[in-house]
């Protein structure tokens, strides 16, 4: 039996007036790529379905990723059900998930039952936004004492973005008691803490991915 992935997209697609966002390409590609390279059954859901938007800066011209760009034309809305028959579940980044990953209910709901199952949960960049509310049955945070990654808050002011947001990703997390991991800005880097994977920024989808594959096989 080939291990199945849920992987769950953001639909949000402002910032400001005239700062569009959305997902972010590499970080849904590349991961999705990983995963069907290794054999594994991936479904593609969005917290709305249908079509998806990309970040405007994230749209990059690679053949490679035509395949995984045609998942995102037309998604699943994520529902309840998806909380049952997946091995892990994976959350690319964009900024667009800081709108509305956190208290969406359908995917807190989904990623608690993923927690309580100690089942895979990956994140990558942004992603972890959807992590940070997340708690486990008994309200401890899903986050609380173990090693976490995100986009980091001077990453977050070296794009300028950071007075947009609803809250800055790397501190809210440190909020939720995890052991907050980073390295220098834009660097790959990415860090599992048993069956909790997260990654710092686009440069760390592939390992981000890998990681998730290493829990999922362990």
């Amino acid at each position: 039996m080939s291990k199945r992935i849920l992987i769950v997209v953001t639909n949000h697609t402002t910032i400001t007036d005239d700062h569009k966002t959305g997902l972010w390409l590499e970080e849904f590609a590349v991961p999705y790529l990983v995963f069907k390279e290794k054999g594994y059954d991936v479904t593609v859901t969005s917290i709305k379905g249908g079509e998806v938007a990309l970040d405007p800066n994230s749209i990059e011209d690679k053949p490679e990723w035509k395949e995984a760009e045609e998942e995102l034309k037309s998604t699943t809305k994520l529902t309840k059900e998806h909380a049952s028959g997946y091995d892990a579940v994976f959350l690319p980044g964009g900024h667009g998930t800081m709108f509305d990953f956190p208290d969406n209910e359908t995917l807190q709901y989904v990623l608690q039952q993923f927690a309580e199952d100690d089942r895979v949960i990956g994140s990558v960049c942004h992603g972890p936004a959807g992590i940070v509310n997340v708690t486990y049955k008994d309200g401890t945070p899903l986050v609380k004492d173990k090693k976490v990654t995100a986009f980091t808050d001077s990453e977050e002011m070296e794009m300028q973005l950071d007075q947009h947001m609803p809250f800055l990703l790397e501190r809210k997390i440190r909020e939720k008691g995890a052991d907050f991991q980073q390295d220098k800005n834009w660097s790959d880097f990415s860090v599992r803490d048993g069956n909790l994977v997260t990654g710092q920024n686009p440069q760390s989808s592939r390992s981000t991915a890998k990681k998730v594959i290493e829990a999922l096989e362990a």
